[in-house]
């Protein structure tokens, strides 16, 4: 991989090496995409000072979230699916995070079990978690996730109504994937990925197996999840899991002032800014441009995170003057994990590492601490 030299590289790669299917549903967004649009085009009208003949010559981009140590002020975020843009997808991100000194988050919907990723790494990771009209699943969940060590416990309150993603119709997307001459042409073309997957520990949702019956029958499962979303969620389900989750919380889908302000009040230790990557509400702003406006009303009470359009370090960098605390990415490392494994995931991690540190440099920065609006353009 010493020719790639950006996220795009990385993308470019994951699209030539994972079935279309796959790809989409990582790479795209809901209904017109005008929110996933909007989280790339807002950030990048964002400039910077340009400052020089300052000493940078000790740049530190280690940090604390939720008051533990990090080397980066970087998550890698709860992404669906990941054992299927490579073989045990969701253990590889696990590793590559955890060898680079950050958090990792398992999705509720990963192919990996909570057990498969505990038993194959070393230190705890994040688990996410939606909530779901059973709760006795849900509960289950969580005392999975506790008997798994995880250390903080990710709630995500944006999906209690799914927005469509149309390419995922288009193409047909299942999980295991459901065959036509078009897929298994598809997979032809690509039989590293089709060894990865079949050498992986699952093709299904391991969190799902074993509580829904018949798991490898597309159409149970796929009734079974459908009828799991629940439009009652509401405050009240927060203070459930309050009192069944004794660690660390943070609330993932904020993306209003006056839903943060209730966030803080829940007593959860961080919230996510986010527009669950432009794949929920078509037509809502961006994560940057509500961030401001967020970080003001509570970011006295909480710990503020951020997601949304991350595609570089540069992003990660105007997000935290705005802000922010750290930055959750997604789609950035689900593109190295399509390209490469964990390799390809600890390149993501790599290029916006080395792309963060060299714009600290060049705006006179050397501390994580010491970012904020004056290293922006007015």
């Amino acid at each position: 991989m010493k020719h790639i030299t950006c996220i795009e590289d990385l993308r470019l790669l994951h699209k030539r090496r994972v079935p279309k299917a796959f790809f989409d549903y990582a790479d795209r967004g809901s209904y017109a995409e005008e929110t996933l649009r909007a989280n790339r085009e807002d950030l990048q009208k964002i400039k910077f000072r340009q400052r020089i003949l300052v000493d940078v010559s000790k740049r530190d981009l280690s940090t604390t979230i939720l008051g533990e140590p990090s080397a980066l002020p970087i998550i890698l975020a709860p992404v669906g699916l990941l054992g299927m843009q490579h073989g045990d997808g969701e253990i590889h991100a696990c590793r590559a995070a955890q060898a680079a000194g950050i958090p990792f988050t398992q999705s509720t919907m990963s192919i990996c079990s909570i057990e498969d990723i505990a038993g194959s790494v070393e230190k705890p990771f994040w688990f996410q978690l939606y909530v779901m009209r059973d709760r006795g699943f849900i509960k289950d969940l969580i005392e999975r996730a506790k008997a798994a060590k995880c250390s903080a416990l990710c709630l995500t309150v944006d999906l209690q109504v799914i927005g469509q993603r149309h390419q995922d119709i288009k193409n047909g997307m299942t999980v295991p994937p459901e065959w036509s001459l078009s897929k298994l042409f598809d997979f032809a073309t690509k039989p590293a990925w089709v060894k990865g997957v079949l050498q992986g520990k699952r093709r299904t949702f391991g969190n799902i197996a074993g509580h829904v019956k018949n798991t490898e029958d597309l159409n149970k499962l796929s009734a079974w999840t459908a009828s799991q979303f629940d439009t009652s969620l509401n405050w009240k389900d927060v203070d459930w899991i309050r009192s069944i989750w004794p660690g660390k919380l943070i609330i993932k889908g904020i993306h209003d002032v006056e839903d943060a302000k209730l966030a803080a009040a829940t007593g959860a230790q961080a919230l996510v800014v986010s527009n669950h990557g432009g794949r929920q509400l078509d037509g809502a702003p961006s994560s940057i441009h509500v961030l401001p406006g967020i970080v003001e009303a509570v970011g006295d009470k909480i710990e503020i995170m951020f997601d949304g359009g991350i595609r570089s370090g540069q992003d990660v960098m105007r997000a935290l003057a705005l802000g922010a605390k750290s930055c959750m990415i997604g789609r950035a490392y689900a593109h190295g994990l399509g390209a490469g494994g964990q390799a390809g995931v600890a390149k993501a991690i790599d290029i916006i590492k080395n792309e963060l540190a060299v714009t600290m440099g060049l705006c006179g920065v050397n501390a994580i601490a010491e970012i904020d609006r004056h290293v922006l353009a007015d």
